[in-house]
């Protein structure tokens, strides 16, 4: 069995990755066979759909599967195959990365059939979301980030699974706050809460891997 962790940041050892390698520790630790990967967007010249609907042309040979020949596409036909997929991303400007949105329109888009008839046969695998941010969570509701999400989890709910999902806030930045022009945040604060909270959505990272291995099994 083959599980994919999606890393939508550019920063391959900081919170997001990390919170990922801790999924796919959790897969592991249900399934010990599985092979587990972490794919890092930002490592791939890649770009999002680019409108050819070759995915939605009737009787065409690529009908339900992306026809973009990049250095992306063996990638991706790899994850569409998967027995499970955890994507991560921070928030950048109140919303995913440049990146993962353009993953999700090479993952999502051919799969979506524009038809009340017609449907595309694909694997319905388990799939999680995780998202970093240096917000707090009150503030993230009152900035809509939960709402936005949703609609991003509803689609993959049609297409593949309902997502299990994880939300990490307050995150911890920058190795060293001193280097940079950041005050609008509590260093210490920050800090604190690296050390006490980032233990334990780790942990939760760990159970939502967990979880989507068990799912696979089903």
């Amino acid at each position: 069995m083959k599980f994919f962790a999606v890393n939508g940041s550019p920063r391959k050892n900081f919170n997001t990755a990390q919170l990922l390698d801790s999924a796919l520790d959790g897969v592991k630790d249900v399934l010990q066979d599985a092979e587990t990967e972490r794919i890092d967007l930002y490592d791939i010249p890649f770009n999002g759909c680019k409108s050819c609907f070759a995915c939605k042309k009737i009787n065409g040979r690529h009908y339900g599967r992306c026809v973009y020949n990049d250095d992306f596409k063996a990638t991706l036909t790899e994850i569409t195959q998967a027995d499970g997929v955890i994507l991560g991303s921070p928030v950048y400007f109140g919303d995913l990365t440049g990146n993962m949105r353009c993953f999700l329109e090479r993952f999502m888009f051919p799969f979506l059939a524009y038809s009340r008839h017609e449907v595309v046969e694909h694997k319905k695998m388990p799939v999680a979301c995780i998202y970093t941010m240096n917000l707090s969570k009150e503030s993230s509701y009152e900035m809509g980030y939960h709402d936005l999400f949703d609609k991003y989890e509803n689609v993959l709910t049609n297409i593949f699974t309902k997502p299990e999902h994880l939300y990490v806030y307050e995150t911890y930045q920058f190795s060293d706050y001193s280097k940079y022009v950041s005050d609008l945040f509590d260093e210490p604060e920050r800090k604190h809460i690296h050390e006490t909270q980032f233990p334990k959505d780790l942990q939760s990272a760990f159970e939502i891997g967990q979880m989507i291995a068990k799912k696979s099994l089903k």
